[in-house]
């Protein structure tokens, strides 16, 4: 499965999820990550593709190891993202209490 490199088309599947919060953790190999999940090494390699394409993850190659771990400015550009969301809701929801609050 392929999605548009957007984070939130990424995160969208329940297992890239899991996969995305186990490298909360840290660095972990392909192994590691499918030890715990209930789908394949190359399964979890998939996932791993398609969160390395919408810039939430990132890997090092360590000898014959790849790593992976999560990109932090990629995280962090989704975080602003969302976070444009609230700031505009709020200022919204702001500016409505206040038009109703001069009428008591």
């Amino acid at each position: 499965m392929r999605t548009n490199g957007h984070p939130l088309d990424a995160l969208g599947d329940p297992t890239r999820r899991q996969v995305f919060e186990l490298l909360r953790d840290g660095p972990r190999s392909v192994g590691e990550l499918a030890a715990g999940l209930p789908v394949s090494r190359p399964a979890v390699s998939q996932h791993l593709r398609i969160l390395e394409e919408a810039g939430l993850a990132r890997h090092t190659k360590h000898g014959t190891r790849h790593l992976y771990e999560l990109d932090s400015s990629g995280v962090r550009a989704l975080r602003e993202w969302v976070d444009g969301f609230w700031d505009e809701a709020l200022a919204r929801f702001k500016a409505a209490a206040e038009s109703k609050g001069g009428t008591r």
